[in-house]
């Protein structure tokens, strides 16, 4: 039986690939690549490609510079947007120093660092993100952002671009082996979502770059843009990536006891405690972006209230309800993350959250019941429920004093991601913006 590298290798050969795309990622989550030919595969695939890690933000600096590109044969993937006469495949890497060593600025090894605190535990992680996006005819940011169609939750149109990219992305990512649970128009115009079916945490982050490329590329072919933007419009909802978690040790779900009335095992009830209770410290992560705040505001379907319930859907981790006898698929439902995060980091900072609920024994606090949407911050300070941060520059000090984040992350990337988010948060602060001028100007 043929190994994964030998695999790729008759692959590329059989299918007259031209160029094999190296894939990786920045610690923000941008995607970078470089083109090997066929000839250099094999090379690539048994000892890696050097590179130049002080061009990429977070890697190296410039003294200590060239890292190694090793390819995981496991992500081997035809693209089928690149056809003809030049065939184009992908393949997913992990880099490393060039003495053989995980390399501390890559996101992948900071996520493969907490699935093996996993693994450890007898457990394996698995996640299903829900990628919302909108459709704008440009990315040009001196036009308002123009929608492709005035749609809401699950329009049905017959003829509009906007469906029929929705739909052509689907077969794309279906034809890449990549499985859609389903797609459906969002609520604001020009608001679409993506369902990814459940998989393992790692492969699911490479998943979410690919799937963020490919909605990317079927827009461009269309002469149109597709923006993962937190809140690319005010007045509508903004974009989330609700992602559904559940832990498996072997093939029994670790978060399902039927005797349970709420169908949760003490694992699950730990796991949920360990997000609620460190929430505020990873949601710089989460919600990398300054315009990730302006989507965590009340009164736009984004959670605020750092609370847990089952159809409370204004809660930030919610229980969605087990069909009967699927016990298997009992899952919770961590709503802050929006689809601009870096998925391997993102994954990694909340499976750490949950492990230390674990590890704590946490108790789960009381279900939120009410529409925590309606209550002010001092009706939920009344009650006991905390609030995520309100803007970057609040979640980046609370993540700058989190020994859970800097574990996970390890202590390169926490140091760069702190330091590149205090500089983003800087530059807004002292930008003017037309809100200012519109609102100022005339009036003082």
């Amino acid at each position: 039986m043929e190994n994964q590298q030998e695999y790729v290798l008759r692959t590329v050969e059989e299918r007259g690939i031209r160029f094999v795309q190296l894939w990786f990622t920045d610690v923000l989550g941008t995607p970078k690549t470089f083109h090997i030919t066929p000839a250099e595969l094999e090379g690539a695939l048994e000892e890696g490609m050097t590179f130049d890690g002080s061009s990429i933000d977070g890697f190296s600096r410039v003294q200590e510079s060239d890292v190694l590109a090793r390819p995981d044969p496991a992500t081997f993937q035809i693209l089928p947007w690149h056809t003809g006469n030049a065939p184009v495949a992908r393949v997913v890497c992990d880099i490393f120093d060039l003495d053989g060593s995980p390399f501390d600025g890559c996101p992948r090894h900071a996520l493969r660092r907490a699935l093996d605190r996993a693994r450890g535990k007898g457990l394996t992680f698995f996640a299903a993100p829900e990628i919302e996006y909108f459709y704008f005819s440009d990315a040009d940011p001196a036009h308002a952002p123009v929608g492709l169609d005035s749609g809401s939750y699950f329009e049905l149109t017959a003829s509009d671009m906007a469906s029929r990219l929705l739909e052509e992305t689907v077969l794309t990512l279906e034809e890449m082996g990549i499985p859609v649970e389903h797609a459906q128009h969002e609520d604001a115009p020009s608001q679409h979502e993506i369902d990814l079916r459940y998989t393992d945490a790692l492969t699911m982050a490479d998943t979410v770059m690919t799937t963020r490329l490919v909605i990317k590329e079927a827009a461009r072919r269309a002469g149109v843009h597709a923006s993962f933007m937190p809140k690319p419009r005010a007045g509508v909802q903004g974009s989330g990536m609700h992602t559904h978690l559940s832990l498996f040790r072997g093939e029994e779900n670790a978060f399902a006891d039927p005797s349970d009335p709420y169908g949760l095992s003490a694992i699950a009830r730990s796991f949920i405690a360990g997000l609620l209770r460190h929430a505020p410290e990873i949601t710089a992560v989460t919600n990398q972006w300054v315009n990730s705040y302006k989507r965590l505001v009340s009164g736009y379907e984004a959670p605020v209230a750092v609370s847990w319930a089952r159809n409370n859907r204004s809660a930030l981790v919610r229980v969605p309800v087990v069909k009967a006898g699927k016990v298997e698929s009992t899952r919770v439902e961590y709503r802050a993350p929006d689809p601009a995060c870096n998925p391997y980091l993102a994954f990694a900072v909340i499976l750490a959250a949950g492990l230390q609920g674990i590890e704590d024994g946490a108790e789960i606090p009381a279900e939120a019941a009410a529409d925590l949407y309606s209550m002010s911050s001092e009706q939920l300070a009344r009650s006991g429920i905390g609030t995520l941060p309100g803007s970057l520059s609040e979640a980046v000090a609370e993540m700058e004093r989190s020994e859970l984040v800097a574990d996970a992350l390890g202590e390169h990337v926490f140091e760069w991601f702190i330091r590149n988010k205090r500089e983003e948060w800087s530059s807004y602060k002292t930008h003017i913006s037309q809100f200012e001028l519109d609102r100022y100007l005339p009036l003082l």
